[in-house]
């Protein structure tokens, strides 16, 4: 007899229509839709956070601003599962879990890439996480440190062309999915009236100089060390005019990209935690915070985006340029030629950059003549590190300017010179000697006896220097010699 067990159920063929199947079939559905709720009920919110910008050290402090909570200044226990910051080369990685108000709750996962130099050779690392899936639920945040004002509109002009760049490298099905952020980004929040009231659906058309150059993606810019304003005034002697100017500049060309600015400090991070969970849609279940713009505290400035316009900015300072400034930075922000993405036509001639003809012979465009919107900025607020008053004292004269010598340099020229003076004392005291030997009477002058019949009498003439007795007339004498040889090289 046989060990093996034979099992009762009946078998079935293939294109048989037995009860058991359809059993086996029912059971499988009632399984599948219960695991599929069971593993999304779990699923958290996944956001993203693309940081450009900064330093490690600074970025570092950038993620401790956006994981404490403004209205307790503290922040969240860690539970003892800290995770790990890694960005220290190229690409880095962290991610954060946003906790609700009674830190119980687990709102959402932040994933958050940084990257802190704008060099096109690293493009291809942030690619890959800019998809049809994270591109509705990421933001772009640009760090700026106020220890550096003055470098503000180069830094961002390099990173807005880098994001240029790296979105027309994109996918079709990403580049829609672009399309369709921005006309979510730009009705976000321009409604007349309040939630459930009549002009609920009433839209505020787009102003002038808004939206003029959507990226696609939420973009935030943090200007870091707020603090420094106050030592900008002190040992700068910057005044309101500065402060002003910087605010108006910056508010000016993030209008054109829907963008949302605020100032930071590492001791008051103010409302940046708010800022980025209301631009991510991550809400509260315990507590609304509501965003409130702020303008005139200088060390504490927040502009919401879809809340600036031109007319807002002139109140600020009159005099300044608005229109002319926006039109000026759709030109910086154009992208050059060794930075367009292969597949793209580039034979579209660049602002700025060399062309070719049918001849492949480069053809080289003349300057233009009208300032950027870079250098217009970097001229009113310049950089004191590379402008010192010498260097304005020496344009003024015409040419006539005096290089020095590197002081290594000028040491061993020295040292020649001692050698050479020390060789010509030894000549002279060698031949002195010579002379003395061959004949000593004849050495002996008129002068000499003289000089000895009076020290017999009165003694040599002495001073006392610093508790040491010195013959003056020997000290003359060696300072004669001394100036002698220096005129007779000198004349060499």
């Amino acid at each position: 007899m046989s060990a093996r067990r034979v099992s009762q159920f009946p078998t079935r063929t293939p294109g048989s229509h037995d009860r058991p199947g359809s059993r086996d079939t029912d059971k499988e559905e009632i399984w599948k839709p219960m695991l599929d709720s069971i593993s999304s009920g779990k699923r958290l919110p996944e956001k993203s956070l693309l940081v450009l910008g900064g330093t490690p050290e600074t970025q570092r402090e950038f993620l401790e601003s956006v994981s404490t909570d403004a209205a307790s200044n503290r922040r969240p226990p860690d539970r003892g599962r800290k995770p790990p910051i890694a960005n220290q080369f190229a690409l880095g990685y962290t991610y954060q879990d946003v906790l609700d108000t009674d830190h119980e709750d687990t709102l959402a996962r932040l994933s958050l890439y940084l990257l802190a130099n704008p060099s096109p050779a690293f493009t291809p690392l942030i690619k890959p996480y800019l998809n049809p899936r994270t591109l509705p639920h990421m933001l772009i945040v640009i760090l700026l440190d106020w220890n550096h004002p003055w470098l503000w509109i180069r830094q961002l002009r390099d990173w807005i062309r880098v994001l240029r760049s790296l979105i027309l490298s994109l996918d079709d099905a990403s580049k829609e999915a672009l399309e369709e952020n921005i006309q979510t980004l730009q009705d976000k929040g321009r409604n007349l009236g309040t939630e459930g009231s009549s002009m609920d659906n009433v839209k505020i058309p787009l102003g002038p100089g808004e939206w003029d150059e959507p990226l696609g993606i939420p973009l935030c810019v943090v200007c870091q060390n707020a603090d420094k304003i106050e030592s900008l005034e002190k040992e700068r002697g910057w005044k309101e005019a500065e402060f002003d100017f910087i605010l108006q500049y910056m508010r000016t060309i993030l209008l054109k990209h829907g963008s949302s600015l605020v100032y930071t400090m590492p001791t008051a991070p103010g409302s940046l935690r708010t800022l980025i969970h209301s631009t991510l849609g991550i809400k509260s279940l315990l507590k609304q915070e509501q965003l409130r713009h702020n303008v005139t505290d200088r060390d504490r400035v927040l502009v919401p985006p879809n809340w600036d316009s031109w007319a807002k900015i002139r109140i600020l300072r009159e005099g300044f340029d608005v229109e002319g400034i926006s039109e000026k930075w759709s030109v910086d922000i154009d992208i050059p030629q060794h930075m367009r993405p292969t597949h793209v036509d580039a034979t579209a001639p660049v602002e700025g950059e060399a062309q070719t003809n049918g001849n492949s012979t480069p053809v080289v465009e003349s300057e233009p003549d009208e300032p950027s919107a870079t250098s217009i900025y970097e001229e009113t607020i310049r950089n004191p590190e590379s402008d010192y008053p010498l260097s304005s004292l020496s344009r003024q004269m015409n040419g006539m300017e005096v290089e020095s010598k590197d002081p290594q340099a000028f040491l061993v020229d020295q040292v020649d010179v001692l050698e050479q003076l020390r060789q010509e004392d030894a000549n002279e005291a060698a031949i002195k000697a010579a002379r003395k030997e061959q004949d000593p009477s004849n050495i002996r002058t008129y002068a000499d006896d003289a000089s000895g019949v009076v020290e017999e009498h009165i003694g040599p003439v002495q001073f006392n220097m610093g508790g040491i007795q010195v013959n003056a007339d020997e000290m003359i004498s060696r300072l004669q010699v001394r100036r002698k040889r220096f005129l007779d090289l000198y004349k060499q």
